[in-house]
């Protein structure tokens, strides 16, 4: 993983970023992982058994990958991203799904069972009904009604520098949302092109002005619900949160929220900053082209992440990522579970 040279975004000069985590699996480690994977039955068939199972495969990872991956989730000063590489494959795939996904003909779970298995080191995997219909894995997959949009059906576009946030009827959308993503690459684009970008705040912070930072630090802001909100529950019509920060907390460990969907800045003087941020976070970004056997572990709330434009062919053969959200606990968010799944929230 290394520092943005991606040329759908614009240039920038050379900026020092704080170290990124990189794993890179064993041959040995890589095949004893996929022989267990390999048996795995369809997770979605009983969901928390196939979480413990995973948790006992992934166990037996070698200790010093396991206490990276475990510090990653549960300290504040560890990096915002981690890159893991050589990881288990499927032996065989279908066609990248036409319609975002799930595959109907997917005959083995070993990318399942690789994003699921990360996942359950990190926290707790949750699904929210407006966002891949409360799906546990979400298939991310150019779509041909999505290719403009600033959702993960595009191509065509640059996907902003963004949060993973969830529409809330308490006005906050970033309280019940994802405290991690778990991304990882089942089939690449057909040009191996499309870059996935990850900002850190802490970077983003130090790189910016005291009176531009001071200005993202006050409730100037409005978020824009998910594009998939605003799509499917909200007519196309913008659906705005309370005013907010975008950035907040902790001096050296701020947290960082931004809509890929639209902010709405409440005075010019946060118009101004907001554009500033954004050229920012490509300023102090860092991308990685994501191929199969590779997974990114991306911290919600330390940072933001962005996705370069690619080709979309719609034959079958295009980008095909799965990803999770991620809670440290389910607990929090208990207001808003469903009443028939407990991992699954309005």
């Amino acid at each position: 993983m290394t520092a943005t040279t991606d040329l759908t975004a614009p240039a920038a000069a050379p900026v020092t970023t704080r170290t990124l985590g990189l794993i890179d699996l064993s041959d040995e480690v890589r095949d004893a992982l996929g022989a267990q994977l390999e048996r795995l039955p369809d997770p979605n068939t009983d969901i928390d058994h196939t979480m413990t199972r995973l948790l006992q495969i992934f166990s037996t990872l070698p200790t010093g990958v396991l206490q990276q991956i475990l510090d990653f989730g549960r300290h504040i000063d560890t990096p915002g991203v981690t890159l893991i590489s050589n990881l288990p494959v499927d032996a065989e795939l279908p066609d990248t799904p036409s319609d975002g996904g799930p595959s109907q003909d997917k005959k083995t779970f070993v990318a399942e069972g690789v994003l699921l298995g990360l996942s359950g080191l990190l926290g707790e995997p949750m699904g929210v009904l407006t966002e891949k219909a409360g799906q546990l894995v979400h298939d991310v997959i150019p779509v041909p009604g999505g290719a403009k949009t600033q959702t993960n059906q595009g191509s065509d576009v640059f996907l902003n520098f963004h949060s993973d946030i969830m529409h809330d009827v308490i006005g906050r959308y970033d309280v019940a949302n994802p405290d991690f993503l778990v991304l990882s690459c089942v089939r690449a684009d057909h040009e191996g092109v499309a870059g996935t970008y990850y900002a850190d705040a802490r970077d983003i912070q130090a790189a910016l002005a005291p009176e531009v930072l001071d200005t993202l630090r006050s409730p100037l802001f409005r978020l824009n619900a998910p594009g998939s909100y605003v799509r499917d529950v909200a007519g196309g019509q913008d659906v705005l949160s309370e005013p907010v920060p975008m950035i907040s907390g902790h001096q050296d460990f701020p947290e960082i929220a931004i809509s890929a969907n639209g902010v709405h800045p409440l005075t010019s003087g946060a118009r101004e900053a907001l554009d500033i941020l954004q050229q920012v976070c490509r300023q102090v970004s860092h991308s990685v082209h994501l191929r199969p056997g590779q997974t990114l572990l991306i911290n919600n709330r330390k940072g933001v992440h962005a996705r370069s434009v690619f080709t979309a062919r719609y034959d079958g053969q295009d980008r095909w990522l799965q990803r999770t959200y991620v809670r440290r606990s389910l607990w929090n968010v208990r207001y808003r579970v469903t009443e028939d799944n407990r991992r699954v929230h309005y």
